[in-house]
């Protein structure tokens, strides 16, 4: 098989200039050259150290068949004859380009490949060559022609890559088969001989348009490497220690807080390291102050007692007092009245010895009662007291059973005088109304306190606790489901009580001063006013009365009491009862739009 046109014989072979387009032609191989390649392979000539270096080759395996002992040589490659003729192609005669492609029979599975400036030269044998190659005459003869112009932009071959696609390899304008050759495989590529070892290295020019491949080997990528640690000046270099110490300090607080907490709890839970005795005071039994609570009470606990009524089916709880070593005792009488006339009533004492008790005496119009309890002896009846010395703020301390809880003790002061108060009333009649010129107080008093004794500072009686102010407007101590104290309690005071007292234990019954006129209850007017017609038709003003020889008369409105300005009919009966029959009252009287003073002795009525 022909390899071209041969030279003269001797010739060496030369490396021509490349070409305005990258490209470059083969030397003709010399006579020897040729005349080995009838006989077998045949190398190319390795370039001379002046001449320019390749590129380093790129990774191929080595092309098959037999070598010459010259490993490092690289055969010529050898003229594809044209398909259609069998003849070679322009400029067959001198050695191809990089762009020469393999004739029909060849292997492209197993070239030889090399990139020299981006020419890729196939090597062809003599064996695998279709026929000699007729030498190609004409004036362009030694050099391949490009199939069309240089690209002075170097475009790819196919456009720009679409936005979805990657982008296709590059091909350059060396590797594109000569006139008359058609592309039937990839350009291939022979291995190209190593640079000289005084050449130097050449790094092949960076790709722009290589194909991406997202799952290359990491390995290729470019490994990571730390940054340089920052240097660190003095001031950081002490705010690290400074927070490194505060740390630490933090740190041994919160582990000293948890051993102390751990520790603490333990002792809690096990009753400490050893037996625990508390500190006490002495047991010697100091006196007290007569004139303190705890004196005042020591005093009177022993001589107040808690009754215990029923009959009739009706029952109660209220308190009362020794009056003398008889075994009289004063009370309230809404606390007696449930055992009518055959009732029951036990007297418990402070002591718990309990005696039965008998009634006195009682008055609805004042609302006190005595009563007896016999076969007792050891009897400390309390002293009595003055209850006009009762000034407003004076301490006072009651004493009672407030919802049978008995021996209890208060303590409070003198809120108000002469307080006019009226309790009861539910029979309807009025005849169960009591009027008292009551003293009030904010000690404590509940159901149950009624009867019992409001002791001053020297632990004398000054009043008989009878009546409270609730908030649900209830008026009885011992009524059922009424509220309790607000610090509204009101008193009887013992002036008025002893009087009652004494004439309930001699005559069982009790007087009550009068004026001898009928009220109207119904005025609304200020003052009371009295009525037009008397109780069972009698006359208004009766006859004969301390109000008829005043010269009081039907429809006079009375305004005052002793100088003091009353409101209402009820406030006239109340100072009218704070006194006693006989006693002598100045009063005001208004008739026909005209005042007048009026003096009176007032009288007596048998009380109930």
């Amino acid at each position: 098989m022909n390899q071209g046109k041969p030279g003269p014989p001797g010739d060496e072979p030369t490396v021509r200039p490349e070409t305005p387009d990258g490209d470059f032609e083969l030397p003709r191989p010399a006579r020897a050259a040729a005349a080995a390649h009838d006989e077998g392979d045949y190398e190319l000539e390795r370039p001379r150290p002046s001449e320019t270096p390749l590129p380093p080759p790129r990774t191929a395996p080595p092309a098959a068949g037999p070598r010459t002992p010259d490993e490092g040589a690289t055969p010529p490659a050898t003229p594809v004859p044209d398909p259609g003729t069998g003849a070679p192609g322009p400029g067959a005669d001198a050695p191809g380009p990089a762009a020469d492609v393999p004739g029909p029979g060849a292997d492209p599975t197993n070239p030889a490949a090399a990139q020299d400036g981006g020419t890729a030269v196939r090597a062809v044998p003599a064996s695998e060559a279709g026929g000699a190659p007729e030498p190609a005459t004409g004036p362009d003869e030694g050099q391949v022609r490009p199939l069309h112009d240089p690209d002075p932009y170097s475009t790819p071959p196919y456009g720009e890559p679409g936005p979805w696609a990657p982008a296709p390899p590059v091909q350059h304008p060396g590797n594109t088969p000569a006139h008359g050759v058609p592309s039937a495989a990839p350009p291939p590529v022979v291995e190209a001989a190593p640079p000289a070892p005084d050449s130097p290295a050449v790094t092949p020019p960076a790709d722009p348009w290589g194909r991406y491949d997202p799952w290359a080997v990491a390995a290729a990528a470019t490994p990571l490497q730390q940054a340089d640690p920052v240097p660190t000046d003095g001031k950081r270099r002490r705010g690290r220690t400074r927070r490194t110490l505060i740390a630490g300090v933090l740190l041994l607080a919160l582990a000293s807080g948890g051993a102390g907490g751990i520790v603490g709890a333990y002792l809690e839970r096990n009753g400490g390291m050893g037996t625990v005795e508390l500190p006490q005071a002495a047991g010697n039994d100091a006196g007290r102050d007569p004139g303190s609570v705890a004196g005042i009470a020591a005093q009177a606990l022993p001589s107040v007692v808690t009754l215990h009524v029923s009959g009739a089916g009706a029952a109660g709880t209220g308190t009362g007092f020794v009056l003398d070593e008889r075994g009289h005792i004063l009370t309230n009488n809404h606390v007696v009245e449930p055992a009518g006339d055959d009732g029951d009533i036990t007297v418990t004492f402070n002591s718990g010895d309990t005696a039965e008790a008998a009634v006195v005496g009682r008055d609805s119009g004042y609302d006190l009662a005595v009563v007896r309890v016999k076969g007792v002896r050891g009897l400390a009846p309390l002293p009595l007291g003055n209850s006009d010395n009762a000034r407003v703020g004076d301490p006072v301390v009651a004493i009672g059973a407030p919802f049978d809880l008995a021996g209890t003790v208060t303590s409070g002061i003198i809120s108000a005088r002469e307080r006019p108060i009226t309790a009861g009333g539910e029979k309807g009649d009025g005849s169960d109304v009591s009027y008292v010129d009551a003293l009030q107080t904010d000690a404590p008093i509940n159901p149950g306190n009624s009867g019992g004794p409001l002791l001053d500072t020297e632990g004398r009686v000054i009043g008989i606790n009878s009546a409270i102010r609730s908030a649900d407007g209830g008026d009885d101590p011992d009524g059922g489901g009424r509220a309790g104290s607000i610090g509204l309690g009101f008193a009887i005071p013992i002036n008025q009580g002893k009087r009652v007292a004494e004439e309930l234990i001699n005559t069982g019954k009790a007087t009550h001063p009068v004026i001898g006129v009928t009220l109207d209850m119904d005025y609304s007017g200020d003052g009371a006013r009295v009525a037009a017609r008397g109780n069972g038709g009698g006359p208004p003003v009766t006859t004969g009365g301390p109000g008829a020889k005043a010269g009081i008369k039907a429809g006079d409105v009375i305004t005052e009491v002793d100088g003091r300005r009353i409101h209402s009919g009820e406030e006239l009966i109340v100072k009218t009862r704070a006194h006693r029959p006989g006693d002598r009252l100045d009063l005001t009287v208004e008739r026909d739009g005209k005042e007048r003073k009026v003096s009176l002795v007032l009288g007596s009525s048998g009380g109930d």
